[in-house]
């Protein structure tokens, strides 16, 4: 059996690790709630040009968009958001895995690490890293993923890579947050649908196509092609479209940020309560070593006091 002052120093180093989950625990529910707070404020925006996107290629048949082209080039390019920190369960290594069991190439397959944890991960793996956007997922900004969205559409108009891709982790609530493999350009129409807002479906596809319609039904407008050979629904998608990718990056900035929060904030619970549980245990020990140090003193004590008789 181990000492006292073993199972005492063991004890007051677990209660000392105890006290650092809990700080970690309530800092984590803080910025959770924050995190939050943006995810809804940014649904909105989402939204509308969601749906904007929807009514043009539901009502054209074919469209003459770059975005909507599948370049050539088989390199693929993917943005891969982690944390730069750890202590956050199984936050990371599910966004590693994700892009694993994916199946993309890892000799044509470009990484863009949004967070050291996914970049270090993959770099195990074998898999490229073009560039580094680490210091981006601590504070992200509107401004950033736009930086981020031009250099990538550069690359895709160039025809260096041929898709683009982003893995992030959906936030659900408190307990539940999904990896996620979100297909960015080129543009399918099958990968849009009419969002559910709990209108009938004549109603969705009246509200849906009303804006376009008082818009484009201009004289010599409409189906007409513009200057440039572009129809105006073509003018409108490429326009619309650079905004949509940026928005959907910084959406999935605020869900993995939102995530990472509520992941680090379960498992520093969960240590809290297995701190809880090796104090119970280690005082239980340190009680019976007392009790057994007593009881031999006491034996000690006797069997001299019988001695001297």
């Amino acid at each position: 059996m181990a000492s006292m002052r073993s199972i005492k120093r063991r004890r007051e180093s677990v209660q000392s690790t105890q006290q650092i989950t809990k700080a970690m625990k309530l800092v984590s529910t803080v910025k959770l709630q924050k995190a939050r707070a943006r995810v809804e404020a940014n649904e909105l925006y989402f939204e509308i040009l969601y749906s904007t996107i929807c009514s043009i290629l539901a009502k054209t048949s074919s469209l003459d968009s770059k975005y909507l082209q599948k370049s050539e080039s088989a390199g693929k390019a993917v943005l891969v958001m982690s944390s730069n920190r750890g202590l956050a369960g199984g936050y990371n290594s599910n966004i590693v895995k994700l892009v694993e069991r994916e199946g993309f190439d890892k000799d044509t397959t470009l990484i863009y690490a949004l967070g050291r944890k996914g970049l270090e991960g993959l770099q195990r793996k074998g898999y490229k890293i073009h560039k580094d956007y680490s210091d981006i997922i601590n504070d992200p900004l509107y401004d950033d993923c736009m930086l981020l969205t031009k250099e990538l559409l550069k690359e895709f108009e160039a025809g260096n890579i041929g898709e683009i891709y982003v893995a992030y982790t959906d936030f659900k609530n408190t307990v539940v947050h999904d990896p996620v493999m979100r297909k960015l350009l080129p543009v399918e129409k099958d990968d849009f649908k009419a969002l559910d807002t709990g209108e009938s479906a004549e109603d969705q596809k009246l509200l849906m196509n009303y804006g376009m319609e008082t818009e484009m039904q201009l004289p010599n407008n409409f189906g007409v092609a513009m200057p440039g050979g572009k129809t105006p629904e073509e003018r409108v998608l490429n326009l619309i479209i650079p905004k949509y990718m940026t928005n959907i990056i910084y959406g999935a900035f605020l869900e993995s940020i939102a995530s990472e929060n509520a992941a680090r904030m379960q498992a520093m619970d969960s240590a809290t309560e297995n701190a809880d549980d090796m104090i119970s245990s280690l005082s239980l020990q340190y009680n019976r070593a007392r009790q057994s140090s007593i009881t031999q003193e006491l034996t000690e004590i006797i069997a001299g006091a019988e001695a001297l008789q």
